[in-house]
């Protein structure tokens, strides 16, 4: 199974950051399912993922990964520069999670909802399990 993201299908931050990963992904390693899909209820109840969590999760090799450590494993993924966003692993986790947590807590305020879904290309829908 590839790594997999899932993310919140009704927040422009989190369709945006999808979108980004997609840019970024250098070897096209990521998969994506809204946490609102019955795909990605399926990996939240396989993993036993709290219906708290409403914001990125990753998953790689049968491990769910929340919060910044969501965000580091996936910046592993990116091409150039990106991938220097890997370092932030060395800030003491509480710190990082609550960053995290304040920014996640307010990010549907400060980027709204969608209102319509994006159409992606048939290459990349190929990489969304929730079709």
């Amino acid at each position: 199974m590839p790594a997999l993201v899932l993310f919140d299908g009704d927040c422009n931050f989190c369709d945006a950051s999808v979108q980004f990963i997609i840019r970024h992904d250098r070897h096209a390693s990521i998969h994506f399912a809204s946490l609102q899909s019955e795909v990605g209820q399926s990996f939240r109840t396989r993993h036993r993922i709290p219906e708290s969590v409403d914001s990125i999760v990753y998953i790689e090799e049968g491990v769910p990964y929340l919060k910044s450590d969501a965000a580091i494993r996936i910046a592993e993924h990116l091409d150039g520069r990106w991938r220097l966003l890997r370092l932030i692993r060395f800030i003491p986790r509480p710190i990082r999670d609550h960053g995290y947590t304040f920014f996640a807590k307010y990010r549907t305020r400060l980027f709204g909802k969608k209102e319509v879904c994006t159409l992606p290309s048939p290459e990349i829908r190929k990489r969304f399990l929730d079709r």
